[in-house]
């Protein structure tokens, strides 16, 4: 007779999703829950950033389009913060763990906007890195985040149009254009490159998540991709990937690239980088802010409760 853990292997193997109401192990459920609300962590902070670049975009175009990416990066977090709920954590829960620093976001968003050049670069580069990892998870095992996933790729994919089509206008600039261009990706290449997570020699968590389906392709596979693909595009816009390594090996059939400074990944992971405290502190200020308008929808829900009543 197969047990509960063996009953939930064969739905995963069978391709059959797994549903909020399905039995599960606690230890799926966990990495879910971690997993999902880091993502949309990640979509509230990567907010900011960009956001401080609204009243500096160029010119009326360029500020609709930055405010709609902006618009959407927001709602993509309350999909995943909805996903994540679906488990049995609460949003104030997820919250609560960002702003004390018990949960964390994508490392990427702990650098700073410095020009306009960087927020092409961001939807480039780190939109880009961004597919590579979210498309899998359009087929992941748990259906809630599957489902989010599916909106939230098509959207993102516009971003790193957007992103690029940006930079290939300052590719045919002036010279300080086409110099900012190349500084811009000179900074966010290898912080890009970081996104996919540790090595799979040095990653705790991908064995399980490969084996329950949560991922379907390893941080090193998902890297590769990145670099296959991205390269092409970089000639295009006549910039130098800031890689000496970086060539094409014949034998491997995909191109080769040079070490990853991982000191680094870790330090501003553990909340050492050029803008942590920028941030979250940002994060928490905007909580404080807005409490009186989480205590104003309360109020008026309990108001027509009682007058249904």
């Amino acid at each position: 007779m197969l047990t509960g853990e063996n009953l939930f292997q064969q739905k995963i193997d069978q391709e059959i999703k797994i549903e909020a109401r399905d039995w599960m192990p606690e230890e799926y459920r966990k990495t879910l829950i971690r997993q999902i609300s880091q993502h949309a962590h990640s979509e509230i902070v990567g907010m900011l950033p960009e956001g401080n670049w609204i009243s500096r975009a160029p010119n009326l175009r360029r500020k609709l389009i930055l405010l709609a990416k902006v618009q959407d990066e927001a709602g993509h977090g309350l999909y995943l913060y909805s996903a994540a709920e679906t488990l049995g954590i609460t949003r104030d829960e997820m919250i609560d763990q960002l702003h004390t620093g018990k949960a964390k976001y994508s490392s990427i968003f702990n650098y700073p906007t410095l020009t306009w050049a960087d927020i092409g670069a961001i939807g480039w580069l780190v939109d880009g890195a961004a597919i590579m990892n979210q498309v899998m998870l359009c087929r992941t095992s748990y259906g809630p985040y599957a489902r989010a996933m599916v909106k939230i790729c098509k959207e993102e994919s516009f971003h790193q149009r957007q992103g690029y089509e940006s930079l290939l206008a300052l590719s045919k600039g002036s010279p300080e254009q086409k110099q900012m261009l190349q500084d811009a990706v000179d900074r966010w290449w290898w912080p890009s490159m970081m996104m996919f997570g540790p090595s799979d020699a040095e990653s705790t968590n991908s064995e399980k998540s490969m084996l329950w389906k949560i991922k379907r392709q390893s941080n090193d596979e998902l890297r590769q991709r990145f670099v296959d693909a991205t390269v092409d595009q970089a000639r295009i816009l006549g910039v130098t990937l800031p890689d000496p390594d970086l060539k094409w090996n014949e034998e491997r059939g995909h191109f080769d690239f040079g070490t990853i400074n991982w000191d680094e990944f870790w330090n501003v992971v553990k909340g050492n980088g050029p803008c942590n405290k920028q941030r979250l502190k940002a994060r928490v200020d905007a909580h404080e802010k807005g409490q009186w308008v989480r205590d104003a929808a309360m109020a008026y829900a309990e108001k027509r409760k009682k007058k249904v009543a």
